[in-house]
Protein backbone atom coordinates (compact mmCIF):
# COMPACT_ATOMS: atom_id res chain seq x y z
CA UNK A 1 0.00 0.00 0.00
CA UNK A 2 1.50 3.24 -1.09
CA UNK A 3 1.65 6.04 1.74
CA UNK A 4 0.95 9.64 1.14
CA UNK A 5 2.90 10.71 2.95
CA UNK A 6 3.63 12.26 6.63
CA UNK A 7 2.16 14.35 8.99
CA UNK A 8 3.01 15.17 12.56
CA UNK A 9 0.95 13.89 15.12
CA UNK A 10 -1.46 16.75 17.47
CA UNK A 11 -3.71 16.92 20.24
CA UNK A 12 -7.45 16.21 19.80
CA UNK A 13 -9.02 19.36 18.89
CA UNK A 14 -12.24 17.94 19.87
CA UNK A 15 -11.56 17.34 23.47
CA UNK A 16 -9.90 20.87 23.65
CA UNK A 17 -13.47 22.80 22.75
CA UNK A 18 -14.66 20.51 25.51
CA UNK A 19 -12.45 22.32 28.04
CA UNK A 20 -15.14 25.04 27.83
CA UNK A 21 -12.24 27.65 27.64
CA UNK A 22 -13.04 31.06 26.63
CA UNK A 23 -9.16 31.12 25.61
CA UNK A 24 -7.81 29.45 22.44
CA UNK A 25 -4.47 28.16 22.56
CA UNK A 26 -2.13 30.26 20.53
CA UNK A 27 -1.05 27.71 18.44
CA UNK A 28 -4.83 27.96 16.70
CA UNK A 29 -4.86 31.43 16.34
CA UNK A 30 -4.52 33.00 12.98
CA UNK A 31 -5.03 36.60 13.27
CA UNK A 32 -4.46 37.37 9.80
CA UNK A 33 -6.86 35.83 7.56
CA UNK A 34 -9.45 36.75 5.22
CA UNK A 35 -12.14 37.96 7.87
CA UNK A 36 -15.21 35.42 7.72
CA UNK A 37 -17.42 37.12 5.54
CA UNK A 38 -21.88 36.40 5.32
CA UNK A 39 -22.85 34.92 2.43
CA UNK A 40 -23.45 37.23 -0.66
CA UNK A 41 -27.03 36.51 -1.87
CA UNK A 42 -26.34 37.50 -4.85
CA UNK A 43 -23.60 34.74 -5.54
CA UNK A 44 -24.94 30.88 -5.64
CA UNK A 45 -23.12 27.92 -6.46
CA UNK A 46 -24.93 26.81 -9.54
CA UNK A 47 -26.76 23.64 -9.33
CA UNK A 48 -26.36 20.65 -11.88
CA UNK A 49 -29.46 17.98 -12.44
CA UNK A 50 -27.69 14.48 -13.14
CA UNK A 51 -30.81 13.15 -14.26
CA UNK A 52 -30.83 15.29 -16.71
CA UNK A 53 -27.07 14.54 -17.85
CA UNK A 54 -28.25 11.20 -18.19
CA UNK A 55 -30.84 12.19 -20.11
CA UNK A 56 -28.78 13.89 -22.82
CA UNK A 57 -30.40 17.44 -22.29
CA UNK A 58 -27.75 19.88 -23.99
CA UNK A 59 -28.62 22.42 -22.01
CA UNK A 60 -27.63 20.81 -18.31
CA UNK A 61 -24.38 20.17 -20.16
CA UNK A 62 -24.07 23.26 -21.58
CA UNK A 63 -24.45 24.47 -17.73
CA UNK A 64 -22.01 21.55 -16.45
CA UNK A 65 -19.42 23.14 -18.70
CA UNK A 66 -19.69 27.00 -17.15
CA UNK A 67 -20.17 25.84 -13.52
CA UNK A 68 -16.54 24.05 -14.40
CA UNK A 69 -15.18 27.08 -16.20
CA UNK A 70 -16.37 30.33 -14.13
CA UNK A 71 -16.96 28.37 -10.60
CA UNK A 72 -15.21 25.20 -10.61
CA UNK A 73 -18.11 24.10 -7.61
CA UNK A 74 -21.55 22.97 -8.40
CA UNK A 75 -23.95 21.55 -6.01
CA UNK A 76 -25.66 18.21 -7.62
CA UNK A 77 -29.47 17.13 -7.05
CA UNK A 78 -30.92 13.50 -7.99
CA UNK A 79 -27.67 11.88 -8.20
CA UNK A 80 -29.78 8.34 -7.51
CA UNK A 81 -27.90 7.81 -4.53
CA UNK A 82 -30.11 6.05 -1.71
CA UNK A 83 -31.58 8.80 0.70
CA UNK A 84 -31.60 6.53 3.23
CA UNK A 85 -28.37 5.62 2.74
CA UNK A 86 -27.24 8.88 2.83
CA UNK A 87 -28.70 9.09 5.79
CA UNK A 88 -27.02 6.19 7.21
CA UNK A 89 -23.88 7.71 6.53
CA UNK A 90 -24.28 10.58 8.38
CA UNK A 91 -25.26 9.08 11.31
CA UNK A 92 -22.50 6.45 10.85
CA UNK A 93 -19.82 9.64 10.27
CA UNK A 94 -21.35 11.72 13.24
CA UNK A 95 -20.61 8.74 15.62
CA UNK A 96 -17.72 7.62 14.50
CA UNK A 97 -16.44 11.38 15.26
CA UNK A 98 -17.40 11.60 18.75
CA UNK A 99 -16.13 7.90 19.55
CA UNK A 100 -14.49 8.23 23.08
CA UNK A 101 -10.66 9.34 22.80
CA UNK A 102 -10.18 5.51 23.87
CA UNK A 103 -12.04 3.97 20.69
CA UNK A 104 -10.20 6.74 18.81
CA UNK A 105 -6.48 5.93 20.00
CA UNK A 106 -7.07 2.44 17.93
CA UNK A 107 -7.48 4.40 14.38
CA UNK A 108 -5.23 7.35 15.45
CA UNK A 109 -2.65 8.49 12.73
CA UNK A 110 1.09 6.88 13.62
CA UNK A 111 4.43 8.93 12.81
CA UNK A 112 4.62 7.49 9.40
CA UNK A 113 1.31 7.35 7.92
CA UNK A 114 -1.55 10.17 7.38
CA UNK A 115 -4.30 7.80 7.50
CA UNK A 116 -6.67 8.00 10.70
CA UNK A 117 -7.54 10.65 13.01
CA UNK A 118 -5.43 13.78 13.15
CA UNK A 119 -4.41 16.44 11.10
CA UNK A 120 -3.02 16.85 8.01
CA UNK A 121 -0.26 18.86 6.20
CA UNK A 122 1.63 19.54 9.83
CA UNK A 123 5.22 19.71 8.65
CA UNK A 124 6.30 21.86 11.62
CA UNK A 125 6.20 21.91 15.28
CA UNK A 126 5.78 25.77 15.32
CA UNK A 127 3.10 25.75 12.18
CA UNK A 128 -0.22 27.43 13.22
CA UNK A 129 -2.99 24.21 13.96
CA UNK A 130 -6.76 23.98 12.19
CA UNK A 131 -9.48 23.89 14.19
CA UNK A 132 -10.79 20.87 13.41
CA UNK A 133 -10.52 16.87 13.96
CA UNK A 134 -10.25 14.50 10.79
CA UNK A 135 -10.54 10.81 10.23
CA UNK A 136 -8.65 9.94 6.72
CA UNK A 137 -8.66 6.51 4.80
CA UNK A 138 -8.77 4.81 1.66
CA UNK A 139 -12.00 3.35 0.72
CA UNK A 140 -11.14 2.32 -3.07
CA UNK A 141 -10.07 0.22 -4.75
CA UNK A 142 -10.63 -2.32 -1.87
CA UNK A 143 -7.33 -4.22 -1.88
CA UNK A 144 -5.42 -0.50 -1.25
CA UNK A 145 -7.42 -0.20 2.02
CA UNK A 146 -5.24 0.41 5.38
CA UNK A 147 -5.38 -3.18 7.21
CA UNK A 148 -5.35 -1.71 10.46
CA UNK A 149 -7.97 0.91 10.06
CA UNK A 150 -11.17 -0.23 7.48
CA UNK A 151 -11.77 -3.82 8.70
CA UNK A 152 -12.06 -2.20 12.37
CA UNK A 153 -14.81 0.62 11.65
CA UNK A 154 -17.61 -0.51 13.51
CA UNK A 155 -20.87 -2.04 12.10
CA UNK A 156 -23.28 -1.07 10.71
CA UNK A 157 -21.21 1.98 9.67
CA UNK A 158 -18.59 -0.22 7.69
CA UNK A 159 -21.09 -1.87 5.64
CA UNK A 160 -23.06 1.45 4.91
CA UNK A 161 -19.14 3.25 3.94
CA UNK A 162 -18.48 -0.01 1.41
CA UNK A 163 -22.04 0.95 -0.46
CA UNK A 164 -21.43 4.41 -0.44
CA UNK A 165 -17.99 4.36 -1.77
CA UNK A 166 -19.29 1.95 -4.54
CA UNK A 167 -22.27 4.51 -5.17
CA UNK A 168 -20.02 7.74 -5.33
CA UNK A 169 -17.75 6.19 -7.95
CA UNK A 170 -20.53 5.72 -10.20
CA UNK A 171 -21.27 9.51 -9.80
CA UNK A 172 -17.61 10.26 -10.23
CA UNK A 173 -17.73 8.80 -13.35
CA UNK A 174 -21.09 9.43 -14.54
CA UNK A 175 -19.74 12.83 -14.31
CA UNK A 176 -16.17 12.46 -15.87
CA UNK A 177 -17.93 11.09 -18.87
CA UNK A 178 -20.14 14.42 -19.16
CA UNK A 179 -17.20 16.52 -18.37
CA UNK A 180 -15.54 14.60 -22.02
CA UNK A 181 -18.94 15.47 -23.91
CA UNK A 182 -18.88 19.13 -22.79
CA UNK A 183 -15.35 19.83 -23.54
CA UNK A 184 -15.72 17.87 -26.90
CA UNK A 185 -12.89 15.73 -26.33
CA UNK A 186 -12.16 12.18 -27.94
CA UNK A 187 -14.65 9.87 -26.08
CA UNK A 188 -12.71 7.70 -22.99
CA UNK A 189 -9.31 10.24 -23.69
CA UNK A 190 -9.93 11.35 -20.10
CA UNK A 191 -11.75 8.84 -18.77
CA UNK A 192 -9.48 5.78 -19.25
CA UNK A 193 -7.34 6.97 -16.71
CA UNK A 194 -9.76 7.04 -14.37
CA UNK A 195 -9.87 3.13 -14.97
CA UNK A 196 -9.13 1.47 -11.48
CA UNK A 197 -10.78 5.11 -9.27
CA UNK A 198 -8.43 5.43 -6.33
CA UNK A 199 -11.42 7.08 -3.77
CA UNK A 200 -10.32 8.49 0.37
CA UNK A 201 -12.56 9.92 2.47
CA UNK A 202 -11.66 12.66 4.57
CA UNK A 203 -14.44 13.18 7.41
CA UNK A 204 -13.77 16.33 9.50
CA UNK A 205 -15.40 17.52 12.62
CA UNK A 206 -15.20 21.38 12.85
CA UNK A 207 -15.69 21.87 16.76
CA UNK A 208 -17.53 25.05 18.05
CA UNK A 209 -14.54 27.61 19.23
CA UNK A 210 -15.06 30.49 21.63
CA UNK A 211 -13.23 32.81 18.47
CA UNK A 212 -14.18 31.61 15.25
CA UNK A 213 -13.15 35.06 13.86
CA UNK A 214 -8.99 34.38 15.27
CA UNK A 215 -9.19 30.38 13.77
CA UNK A 216 -9.91 28.39 11.08
CA UNK A 217 -11.12 25.35 10.77
CA UNK A 218 -9.35 24.33 6.94
CA UNK A 219 -7.00 27.13 5.20
CA UNK A 220 -7.83 28.22 2.39
CA UNK A 221 -6.41 25.34 -0.68
CA UNK A 222 -7.61 23.14 -3.54
CA UNK A 223 -7.42 20.50 -3.72
CA UNK A 224 -5.01 17.78 -5.21
CA UNK A 225 -7.01 15.05 -6.29
CA UNK A 226 -9.67 15.21 -10.28
CA UNK A 227 -13.18 15.50 -8.36
CA UNK A 228 -14.10 15.86 -5.27
CA UNK A 229 -17.66 15.00 -3.76
CA UNK A 230 -18.76 16.70 -0.50
CA UNK A 231 -21.52 15.19 1.45
CA UNK A 232 -22.80 17.76 4.47
CA UNK A 233 -23.55 15.69 7.68
CA UNK A 234 -25.53 18.57 9.43
CA UNK A 235 -26.99 21.98 8.35
CA UNK A 236 -24.35 24.17 10.00
CA UNK A 237 -22.34 26.52 7.25
CA UNK A 238 -18.86 26.89 7.14
CA UNK A 239 -17.40 25.23 3.42
CA UNK A 240 -16.97 29.22 1.63
CA UNK A 241 -15.19 28.97 -1.94
CA UNK A 242 -12.86 32.04 -3.26
CA UNK A 243 -15.21 33.63 -6.20
CA UNK A 244 -13.91 37.15 -8.18
CA UNK A 245 -11.41 37.74 -5.39
CA UNK A 246 -14.35 37.43 -2.74
CA UNK A 247 -15.44 34.48 -0.23
CA UNK A 248 -18.63 33.22 -0.68
CA UNK A 249 -20.56 30.77 1.67
CA UNK A 250 -22.36 27.43 0.21
CA UNK A 251 -25.27 26.42 1.24
CA UNK A 252 -25.88 22.98 0.74
CA UNK A 253 -28.83 21.82 -0.71
CA UNK A 254 -30.87 19.16 0.87
CA UNK A 255 -30.43 15.79 -0.36
CA UNK A 256 -27.52 17.21 -2.76
CA UNK A 257 -23.34 16.74 -3.37
CA UNK A 258 -20.95 19.14 -3.52
CA UNK A 259 -18.27 18.85 -6.20
CA UNK A 260 -15.65 20.17 -6.79
CA UNK A 261 -12.84 20.40 -9.44
CA UNK A 262 -9.64 19.54 -8.54
CA UNK A 263 -5.94 20.48 -9.53
CA UNK A 264 -5.84 16.84 -11.45
CA UNK A 265 -8.60 18.09 -13.81
CA UNK A 266 -7.34 21.16 -14.18
CA UNK A 267 -4.30 19.52 -15.46
CA UNK A 268 -6.07 17.57 -17.38
CA UNK A 269 -8.18 20.28 -19.03
CA UNK A 270 -5.00 22.13 -19.98
CA UNK A 271 -6.42 24.83 -17.32
CA UNK A 272 -10.06 25.16 -18.88
CA UNK A 273 -11.85 23.30 -16.11
CA UNK A 274 -10.24 24.92 -12.84
CA UNK A 275 -9.48 23.89 -9.04
CA UNK A 276 -11.01 26.47 -6.81
CA UNK A 277 -9.37 28.03 -3.56
CA UNK A 278 -11.77 27.23 -0.83
CA UNK A 279 -11.80 27.03 2.57
CA UNK A 280 -13.80 25.91 5.98
CA UNK A 281 -14.89 28.13 8.83
CA UNK A 282 -16.19 27.07 12.36
CA UNK A 283 -18.81 28.54 14.40
CA UNK A 284 -18.88 29.89 18.17
CA UNK A 285 -22.07 27.55 19.19
CA UNK A 286 -22.29 24.38 16.68
CA UNK A 287 -20.33 21.67 15.37
CA UNK A 288 -20.07 21.19 12.29
CA UNK A 289 -19.61 17.70 10.23
CA UNK A 290 -18.33 17.19 6.70
CA UNK A 291 -17.50 14.52 4.55
CA UNK A 292 -15.64 14.57 1.54
CA UNK A 293 -15.01 12.38 -1.01
CA UNK A 294 -11.82 12.65 -3.62
CA UNK A 295 -11.06 10.73 -6.64
CA UNK A 296 -8.09 10.22 -8.63
CA UNK A 297 -6.41 7.96 -10.98
CA UNK A 298 -4.27 5.47 -9.87
CA UNK A 299 -0.73 6.65 -8.32
CA UNK A 300 1.07 5.11 -11.19
CA UNK A 301 -0.67 6.88 -13.98
CA UNK A 302 0.92 9.68 -16.41
CA UNK A 303 -1.22 13.24 -16.29
CA UNK A 304 -0.93 16.15 -18.20
CA UNK A 305 -2.63 18.17 -20.76
CA UNK A 306 -4.89 16.20 -22.84
CA UNK A 307 -3.97 15.96 -26.26
CA UNK A 308 -7.26 17.48 -27.36
CA UNK A 309 -7.15 20.54 -25.75
CA UNK A 310 -3.46 20.84 -26.41
CA UNK A 311 -3.96 23.57 -29.73
CA UNK A 312 -1.25 26.41 -31.54
CA UNK A 313 -3.80 29.06 -29.23
CA UNK A 314 -3.72 27.22 -26.34
CA UNK A 315 -0.21 25.37 -25.57
CA UNK A 316 0.27 23.24 -22.59
CA UNK A 317 -0.11 25.00 -19.82
CA UNK A 318 1.14 22.27 -17.60
CA UNK A 319 3.78 19.38 -16.82
CA UNK A 320 3.50 15.66 -17.36
CA UNK A 321 3.86 13.90 -14.61
CA UNK A 322 2.87 11.09 -12.38
CA UNK A 323 0.11 11.33 -10.02
CA UNK A 324 1.98 9.82 -7.73
CA UNK A 325 4.60 12.74 -8.05
CA UNK A 326 1.97 14.93 -7.99
CA UNK A 327 0.74 13.43 -4.02
CA UNK A 328 4.12 13.95 -2.97
CA UNK A 329 4.52 17.36 -3.77
CA UNK A 330 1.13 18.44 -2.40
CA UNK A 331 1.46 16.37 0.68
CA UNK A 332 5.05 17.63 1.31
CA UNK A 333 4.16 20.71 1.93
CA UNK A 334 1.68 23.34 4.19
CA UNK A 335 -1.79 23.69 2.91
CA UNK A 336 -1.50 26.79 0.92
CA UNK A 337 -3.66 28.01 -1.55
CA UNK A 338 -2.91 26.58 -5.75
CA UNK A 339 0.64 26.59 -4.73
CA UNK A 340 1.39 23.29 -5.29
CA UNK A 341 -0.24 23.79 -8.93
CA UNK A 342 1.54 26.62 -9.42
CA UNK A 343 4.98 24.55 -9.22
CA UNK A 344 3.41 22.46 -11.95
CA UNK A 345 2.63 25.93 -14.57
CA UNK A 346 4.68 25.12 -17.36
CA UNK A 347 5.81 28.92 -17.18
CA UNK A 348 7.89 28.06 -14.00
CA UNK A 349 10.34 25.81 -15.96
CA UNK A 350 10.52 28.31 -18.55
CA UNK A 351 11.72 30.86 -16.16
CA UNK A 352 14.00 29.53 -14.29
Amino acid sequence: MLKFGTSLLVPSVQELAKKNTTEVPEQYLHPNQDPIVVSNTTLQVPVIDLSKLVCEDATELEKLDQACKEWGFFQLINHGVNPSLVENVKIGVQEFLNLSVDEKKKFWQTPDDIEGFGQLFVVSENQKLEWADLFFITTLPSYARNSRLFPNIPQPFRDNLETYSLELKKVCITIIKHMEKALKVEPNEMLELFDDITQSMRMTCYPPCPQPENVIGLNPHSDAAALTILLQANDVEGLQIRKDGQWVSVKPLTNAFVINVGDIFEILTNGVYRSIEHRATVNSKKERISIASFHRPQMSKVIGPTQSLVTLERPALFKTLTVEDYYKAFFSRKLQGKSCLDLMRVQNENSK
